[in-house]
């Protein structure tokens, strides 16, 4: 379903603006966040917490379900990734200093997420919002379906 020329660019890409936002906010990037992020971001498949258990363990840390959830619950807060409900996954964010104007289409047969933006979609969720004097404390569209690839 994804385009991406070159996945390691990604990778990249992601960690180092991981990096550049946690030092704007004198936030701790430790060793642990760091590799459950690069985790995450080893594809564009969603990705479910105890994978990410599996994957760590027999590595530096003691990989326990806490202490991957606290480090997953730091990536959440500080926009890093998103959470996918209704798969219950994780998967990074392609655009953190905007994570507020994400959707997502994800592929219920090859299991891939597509992190999109719409200015016409977030326009109409504000004016469906403002007219209902609604204050949202978090907004995550998904559609589940099958892309054009898999159909």
């Amino acid at each position: 379903m994804l385009h991406c020329e070159d996945h390691q660019v990604c990778i990249e890409s992601a960690m180092h603006e991981a990096e550049s936002i946690c030092r704007e906010r004198g936030l701790r990037f430790t060793e642990l966040r760091r590799e459950v992020l690069r985790l995450i971001w080893i594809s564009h498949v969603p990705a479910k917490a105890y994978d990410i258990l599996e994957k760590l363990k027999g590595k530096a840390w003691s990989a326990q379900p806490p202490t991957v959830y606290r480090a997953l619950d730091f990536l959440l807060e500080t926009g890093l990734v998103h959470k996918l409900d209704s798969i219950n996954a994780y998967i990074g964010c392609s655009h953190p200093r905007k994570q507020n104007e994400c959707y997502f289409l994800i592929c219920t047969d090859c299991n891939e997420a597509k992190e999109y933006s719409s200015p016409e979609l977030s326009d109409a969720m504000e004016l469906t919002l403002n007219k209902n004097s609604f204050r949202p404390r978090k907004v995550t569209l998904e559609v589940l379906g099958q892309c054009g690839e898999c159909e």
